[in-house]
């Protein structure tokens, strides 16, 4: 069959043969039509994250759309190794498809899927957030934390903050459902200043972060407090993702005098059928929260060109 193809971590994908599986027992058989290219899938595709292939040759890919044996339309996840999504057929433990509702189109649910989940499995399965806490979303520019906004909006946030490095995408970010925005490209000082103003001043129940390194260290710095007398209110520090670095020295004291409780959100922390079963509920919440994605299609035999070049939308590969 065809498919994307990993032979070294340090070079893209290339299109060619691989060898088709079959379905084994628990497993169905996936004709896939959408899979997308997510900063996980990259990752995985480099050997730079934690799941990544431990042999290669391997096909590259997470999740996708497509179409069971009976015609029943899906999205799916996690193929049996060594195959990921970006192939023609993919055999997939049943437990890990869900429907996908007939109003939302292969490129759309494809797209939104991955990081639409980062923040509700981080807000509903990690910091089991409520209806009226506030939220924080620490790098909110990209497609993960655009939707981490409209997501936590749909959940029933009170108040939602979001930062980026780049002050020019606030009215984007506020357009989406930010009641305030933080810039990134202030000194250290002064971002943990306006971070303190939020966190111990207005209150903010929930941190979103896709960051990590010196970000994340500023939001930690502004937690801690000098005591007092009464109880810190419960923080929910949420890690997702490391864009900004994959360490950051932590201050024991922080941990001492606030309500901190740090957290991680990803592979590992939840099931993979808990996963998928996050990803269903996006994909039904897609038309009453409006939420939304930008995408752009990509046939996949153009994996290797699509792979070396940055877009502003999340590219999804078609077969």
């Amino acid at each position: 069959m065809k498919a994307a193809i990993v032979h070294a971590f340090d070079q893209p994908p290339r299109y060619g043969e691989f060898e088709a599986q079959p379905a084994a027992a628990g497993e169905v058989l996936v004709r896939v039509r959408a899979a997308a290219l997510s900063q996980l899938v990259r990752a995985q595709a480099s050997g730079k994250h934690y799941s990544s292939p431990r042999s290669l040759p391997a096909v590259p890919g997470v999740d996708g759309v497509g179409l069971l044996e009976d015609g029943t339309r899906v999205y799916f996840a996690f193929p049996r190794a060594p195959h990921g999504a970006m192939a023609e057929t993919v055999a997939v433990d049943a437990r890990y498809c869900v429907a996908v509702p007939d109003g939302i189109d292969d490129i759309t649910a494809a797209a939104i899927a991955n990081p639409g989940m980062s923040s509700w499995a981080a807000l509903q399965e990690r910091a089991h957030f409520k209806p009226g806490e506030s939220v924080l979303v620490n790098g909110a520019a990209g497609t993960s934390g655009r939707l981490a906004i409209q997501v936590a909006r749909h959940l029933g946030a009170s108040r939602v903050v979001a930062t980026a490095r780049n002050p020019a995408v606030e009215a984007e970010l506020r357009a989406l459902g930010a009641d305030h925005f933080i810039r990134l490209d202030q000194p250290a000082e002064q971002l943990t200043a306006e971070l303190r103003e939020e966190i111990q001043g207005r209150g903010i129940d929930v941190v979103l972060d896709y960051l990590w390194g010196p970000p994340a260290a500023c939001i930690l710095d502004a937690a801690a407090s000098h005591g007092s007398g009464e109880a810190s209110p419960r923080l929910r520090f949420v890690n997702i993702g490391s864009l900004a670095g994959a360490s950051l020295p932590l201050n024991a004291g922080a941990l001492r005098s606030s309500g901190l409780e740090l957290l991680g959100s990803g592979l590992g922390s939840v099931s993979n059928e808990g996963l998928v079963q996050v990803i269903g509920q996006l994909l039904r919440a897609i038309e009453p929260a409006g939420l939304k994605v930008d995408a752009e299609a990509v046939p996949l035999t153009e994996v290797e060109s699509a792979w070396q070049r940055s877009a502003a939308e999340r590219i999804v590969f078609t077969l």
